[in-house]
């Protein structure tokens, strides 16, 4: 959809389009209701700052609408055909050894255990690899330092998926 589209989308239609960028229901109302936006700069730059004002509990709501990478069947299907991962993205993707996909679930379950939330990586372009080592990196943070972490991963996440409600990717 181009932008002038989800300028005049009914306000049910734009709250579900926000919805599928970020899971956080005040970011999806502040979104609604600042439209319309003046170009394409005027909707990440609001995007930005309605993140950038929320609540933690704002931050685990949107947190909550990622799929949890715990399970191992769940990663080796995720690792498996690293052709349709690689698909138009610039870095390559090896495929995750049995050892990493095993590592990969157990830090995500550590992870989870340790901050009360799954682990929030912006995944694209990324192999299981440096996931892993990602995620073993921020595991020794304390809780308020990963909630930013995390808080920034998610701002990546959907600031790539507004590309794609856009039809840019």
């Amino acid at each position: 959809m181009t932008l002038t589209e989800l300028n005049q989308l009914a306000e049910n239609d734009a709250s579900h389009a926000f919805m599928q960028c970020c899971t956080s229901s005040a970011w999806v109302r502040a979104m609604v209701q600042s439209r319309p936006f003046a170009g394409e700069t005027a909707l990440y730059q609001a995007a930005d700052q309605h993140w950038q004002g929320l609540s933690e509990s704002d931050y685990l709501e949107a947190f909550e609408g990622h799929p949890k990478i715990g399970d191992v069947n769940s990663l080796r299907a995720k690792y498996a055909n690293t052709k349709a991962l690689a698909s138009g993205e610039q870095s390559a993707v090896n495929s995750a050894s049995e050892q990493v996909l095993n590592d990969l679930a157990r830090g995500n379950s550590d992870y989870e255990a340790k901050f009360g939330f799954i682990f929030i990586v912006c995944a694209t372009g990324k192999s299981a690899e440096e996931m892993l080592a990602l995620l073993q990196a921020r595991l020794p943070n304390e809780r308020a330092q990963e909630l930013v972490n995390a808080a920034e991963e998610q701002r990546k996440i959907f600031h790539i998926r507004l590309d794609k409600c856009l039809g840019k990717s």
